[in-house]
């Protein structure tokens, strides 16, 4: 059986890593499913779901990684293309990618202790994104 779910998150701009693990966890529950995988898709192409221990010094090291991949301020051809500044956004978000699937047992998402389900915005401005929860399973 397959069952869908969705929520929107308020995030205020690049950098900003919000914990979605309750969201996630909720609609599992709701979906009247025992044990299975659910996918965590954000929609757009500035960014990213993906898991971490949701700590300052963990959200700071992603960042840290982050800026030296694609900087910041770096040159991107995006920016001549389209005149904007958010080539780095689309470049963080392509490495870490739009989704995660993780699999549930008795109702529950199977995460280590110190794991945490997050949405990562790349975008440089405040963004509402909207994500999408789809779970299979029986």
């Amino acid at each position: 059986m397959v069952a869908t779910s969705r929520c929107e998150v308020r995030t205020t701009g690049q950098g900003d890593v919000r914990d979605i693990s309750a969201e996630v966890a909720a609609a599992v529950a709701r979906s009247g499913l025992s044990s299975g995988v659910v996918t965590v898709a954000v929609v757009g192409s500035t960014a990213s779901i993906t898991t971490i221990e949701h700590e300052p010094g963990a959200v700071a090291d992603l960042g840290t990684a982050l800026e030296r991949l694609a900087p910041r301020d770096g040159k991107y051809r995006h920016h001549e293309r389209w005149g904007d500044d958010n080539g780095s956004s689309h470049v963080r978000a392509a490495i870490l990618g739009p989704s995660v699937t993780l699999p549930f047992t008795d109702g529950q998402v199977d995460l280590g202790t110190w794991q945490q389900i997050v949405l990562a915005e790349f975008d440089t401005r405040p963004r509402t994104r909207s994500v999408v929860v789809r779970m299979l399973g029986d």
